[in-house]
């Protein structure tokens, strides 16, 4: 019923290949655009952007690469937080050597930097892929994070070895330090992830995707049939890699302002956005913004309900979350590997069939 395409008709193929080809579906995405552009920036205060809205941006661009290079293209990574890591000490150079340029010039700096280090480490899938693969690429969260501690270089020499986001601004705002306005911040994440989001979608849906899926289904029948693999699987990291990087910038400048890399990019913050996508879904953009959004919010939840409301003790709350999230990945790789993005399409369907049973 909500999803009716009766009345509607599409005459071009640009109408019939556009994103959202149900009316219901288009007006309901430019609502939210709505809501969170014109919206939320005069709504939110401290409390709300550093707890739910920044991390759940920063994280849906991290989760969007991550589901690039696994969902799409169908190699391993188990080393995002590296990643990450290369893209915070990245914008951190970039802010203390070119301290006149503005933010949004260094975010996407760090993004080059990190697809480049990226393809650097995409090169043994090439030759091995599974779980070859994926210890290739912890040892790059390893080696990454040894880096940033051994090499002075990286952090300027400070004696404690912390970066620090000195204050930096964007067309006379400022967008990192301890004097930034909530609604500042957060409208800088948000135009990053909706840029790439876009970005991620406009890609997955033309040639280059279609050459990552064709290598992530059969690799040798997408060779026989013209994919290039080595074109294909550097891409594939080179792009997962830049989304990985502008989120690492702006984790480490706009939400911490100071990060110690082995605390803020370990081997946990790997796994933590691996798991955002195999719950959110596997080969879905709207999947990687589900996963991030459910594993942002679920320890807020367990804090109100658990702590505030119930008064159970704040370690056994934790041990809760880690339980949780532990049963949701067993339950969502048994019983539906594309996770929430695929219960979302199934209550879609369900919807526009809707009271009719077939």
């Amino acid at each position: 019923m909500f999803y009716r395409e009766a009345g509607e008709f599409r005459t071009t193929y640009k109408e019939d290949s556009q994103t959202f080809p149900i009316r219901f579906d288009r007006w309901r995405y430019y609502f939210v655009l709505f809501v969170a552009i014109c919206v939320i920036p005069f709504m939110v205060n401290d409390y709300w952007v550093n707890s739910i809205f920044l991390p759940f941006l920063i994280y849906a661009i991290a989760a969007i690469g991550l589901n690039i290079l696994v969902g799409y293209c169908g190699q391993v990574s188990l080393g995002t937080g590296g990643f990450m890591a290369v893209g915070a000490y990245a914008c951190y150079k970039l802010m203390t050597a070119f301290p006149d340029v503005s933010m949004f010039i260094h975010v996407i700096l760090a993004g080059v930097i990190t697809a480049g280090v990226g393809m650097l480490f995409g090169l043994p899938s090439l030759r091995i892929k599974g779980f070859y693969l994926a210890v290739a690429t912890l040892a790059a969260q390893f080696f990454l994070v040894w880096l940033f501690n051994r090499v002075p270089w990286f952090y300027n020499y400070s004696a404690s070895g912390q970066i620090n986001a000195p204050e930096r601004d964007t067309f006379g705002i400022l967008i990192t330090g301890p004097n930034t306005e909530a609604w500042a911040t957060y409208l800088f994440c948000l135009i990053f992830t909706l840029a790439s989001a876009i970005i991620a979608r406009n890609l997955t849906r033309g040639s280059v995707g279609r050459k990552w899926m064709a290598i992530r289904d059969m690799d040798i029948a997408a060779e026989i049939i013209g994919v290039n693999p080595l074109t294909a699987k550097l891409s594939a990291f080179a792009v997962s890699s830049f989304f990985v990087g502008i989120s690492g910038a702006l984790f480490f400048s706009v939400y911490l302002g100071a990060v110690e890399v082995g605390e803020a990019f370990g081997i946990n913050k790997s796994f933590l956005v691996l798991f955002m996508i195999i719950i959110g879904g596997l080969g879905s953009i709207f999947g990687s913004f589900a996963g991030a959004a459910f594993l942002v919010l679920l320890p807020v939840a367990l804090k109100v309900v658990g702590v505030d409301w119930l008064g159970w003790p704040t370690d056994i709350v934790a041990h809760l979350q880690l339980v949780i999230v532990g049963a949701l990945i067993i339950v969502f790789l048994i019983a539906e590997p594309h996770g929430i993005a695929q219960l979302w399409r199934v209550a879609k369907e369900k919807l526009r069939l809707w009271p009719f049973p077939h």
